[in-house]
């Protein structure tokens, strides 16, 4: 069986709802990939510009998008994927001092529980409410079979009350067999009743493909708000972007950076990163920015909310420094035009095989896969 930093697959399937994350288990991995990114993007960071002390709070512009049923969710917010208990709940106290009003969290991410500790932190200090935060989690993949007791879990460690948004994670579960159990059918069904019920304000998906989308769209009840995928210059996932317009499906981009981090999960092989793309680097020059700074402005003038993680504050308060001038039209035509198309997180950490409900990455995404991850795949199963 395969390992994926340390985990077999089953593992990573099958692990409780609170237990650690895979970042835990991959601390080298990180590490790398962390010094791989400070490299191509610390360095034009001016740190005095954003220093700011840890009692003091300010406010950003950050526009909203309104939902298809009313709801505003904020473009911009902060990812906690990867963020260590100690580390995730300094990131966010920082990120709600510094106006950040939208945090993305997951069951999976392992670490809910120190993300509730900073809500309640900052909280009680009384100066941003529960109210003023648009919270999103997800659903664990070994949980679609509980999805009301996970949800009140989630709540419960986020000390939370309710949910913003609520999203499937995957559509899987990681069972055997020629179809996902239980349904992806039941398991929408029984979120429908988490917004019902008053748990939740609004439900979506994440890491679906525009056929899944469809499929869901026939039988809900309930329609998705929002869809929650990777996006970024290295990967701009047009198709769905448009599709889910045409739909009024809004989306959120994550890994809007091109996820440095995750390039840890391919096997042998270090994929191209964003961040020190040449053109990406000439931009940033130009503009005097950053070239993270570069892809989050991107991804709100692409159309997408994005949710950049960040656990230190010259990157907490620097990221959100994109409100205040506009990547123009010649230049963000030659943002998405790079060549170079690719999915950093292309879910083969879910160890697809003939005897699961997908085969391979190809028939999980139902075909919406750049050929450098199908070439790649091809090469690390000896084709």
């Amino acid at each position: 069986m395969q390992r994926v930093c340390g985990l077999t697959r089953t593992t990573l399937l099958q692990r409780p709802q609170r237990s650690l994350s895979v970042r835990s288990q991959c601390r080298s991995l990180r590490l790398q990939a962390r010094a791989e990114y400070l490299d191509s993007s610390a360095a034009t960071i001016n740190t005095e510009k954003y220093s700011m002390g840890a009692d003091k709070y300010t406010t950003i512009k950050n526009p909203t998008a309104t939902l298809s049923n009313g709801q505003k969710i904020p473009l911009f917010g902060l990812g906690t994927w990867r963020g260590e208990a100690g580390q995730v709940e300094n990131a966010i106290e920082m990120a709600l001092r510094a106006g950040y009003r939208h945090i993305d969290c997951a069951a999976a991410y392992g670490n809910e529980d120190a993300v509730g500790e900073a809500f309640s932190s900052i909280f009680k200090e009384g100066k941003v409410t529960r109210k003023d935060v648009w919270i999103t989690s997800k659903l664990n993949n070994p949980d679609h079979g509980r999805v009301r007791e996970a949800c009140q879990q989630t709540i419960k460690d986020l000390k939370a009350e309710y949910l913003d948004l609520y999203l499937m994670h995957w559509p899987l579960t990681g069972n055997k067999g020629k179809t996902v159990e239980p349904p992806i059918k039941d398991t929408w069904q029984e979120m429908e009743k988490l917004v019902d019920d008053g748990l939740v304000k609004s439900i979506g998906i994440s890491n679906f493909s525009c056929k899944k989308i469809d499929t869901l769209l026939s039988y809900a009840r309930i329609k998705p708000v929002a869809v929650q995928v990777e996006v970024h210059p290295y990967f701009r996932n047009q198709k769905l972007v448009d599709h889910c317009k045409a739909k009024n499906i809004h989306v959120t981009a994550y890994s809007p950076m091109g996820t440095p981090p995750s390039s840890a999960m391919f096997k042998d092989y270090q994929p191209p990163l964003v961040m020190n793309d040449p053109v990406v680097k000439e931009l940033a020059e130009k503009y005097k920015k950053n070239v993270g700074q570069i892809c989050i402005k991107w991804g709100l003038q692409h159309g997408t909310s994005v949710i950049p993680k960040a656990t230190s504050e010259d990157h907490v308060v620097g990221n959100a420094d994109v409100f205040d001038w506009e990547i123009s039209s010649e230049d963000f035509e030659k943002l998405s035009t790079l060549k170079h198309q690719m999915r950093m997180l292309d879910g083969r950490i879910w160890d697809f095989s003939p005897e699961k409900p997908y085969h391979d990455i190809s028939d999980f995404w139902d075909g919406e896969v750049p050929e450098s991850n199908l070439e790649l795949e091809r090469k690390q199963i000896g084709m």
